[in-house]
């Protein structure tokens, strides 16, 4: 088997794997497997009632688990995604409650890495929080990783195109009745958001 079929087939059967982004390593799961993504939070030692994001690998699928977007989503989408941009907005009720975990928003993640992408693909949709303990700097090469982790992760791959630059968290869940809200500025910035969208207010 392949390293991503390994991958793909671990998170099928409810196991954790650590995947490379263009920003850190993240710890992933099967968003859709209640048991793995609480399985998840209990490795990382993370609150149980902060959120999770979707990462997909189609942007179609934002249709699917997101509801009531600003038309010109579609733009941001194609310009930045896949890439360290983390868009919020009002979550679907597909949307399963052990992700959103009581709240009204979700949000939406594309990896950049093409093997990161296939097995997302793959699966179908993943949650992904970077590979540490909560409270520990995010993994930006593998030697970071902690053993902590990687006793729970069934495969890890490696790659050394990774940044280490937060991904941007836009949120626009209130839209257009606020403005857009960066909660945390990264590689993507307010200029180059509004190049794309020029009208594109914030608060």
């Amino acid at each position: 088997m392949s390293d991503i079929e390994k991958a793909v087939t671990a998170l099928k059967s409810g196991e954790l794997i650590v995947l490379p982004t263009e920003t850190v390593y993240g710890l992933f799961a099967d968003a859709t497997n209640q048991a793995a993504v609480e399985k998840l939070y209990a490795v990382k030692g993370r609150p149980t009632e902060k959120a999770l994001n979707l990462n997909i690998a189609d942007p179609v699928l934002i249709h699917t688990y997101a509801r009531d977007f600003p038309d010109f989503l579609d733009k941001l989408v194609e310009k930045f995604l896949p890439g360290p941009l983390t868009i919020i907005l009002k979550a679907s009720d597909q949307v399963p409650e052990w992700v959103h975990v009581g709240k009204d928003t979700i949000g939406f993640r594309m990896p950049r890495i093409s093997e990161t992408q296939e097995i997302i693909q793959q699966v179908g949709v993943l949650v992904g929080p970077s590979a540490n303990l909560t409270g520990d700097p995010s993994p930006v090469y593998f030697k970071d990783l902690q053993p902590e982790i990687l006793r729970e992760a069934v495969v890890a791959l490696q790659d050394d195109s990774i940044q280490g630059l937060d991904t941007t968290i836009l949120d626009l869940s209130t839209y257009p009745q606020t403005g857009a809200k960066i909660l945390r500025q990264g590689a993507v910035t307010k200029a180059a958001l509004q190049e794309v969208v020029p009208d594109l207010k914030f608060i």
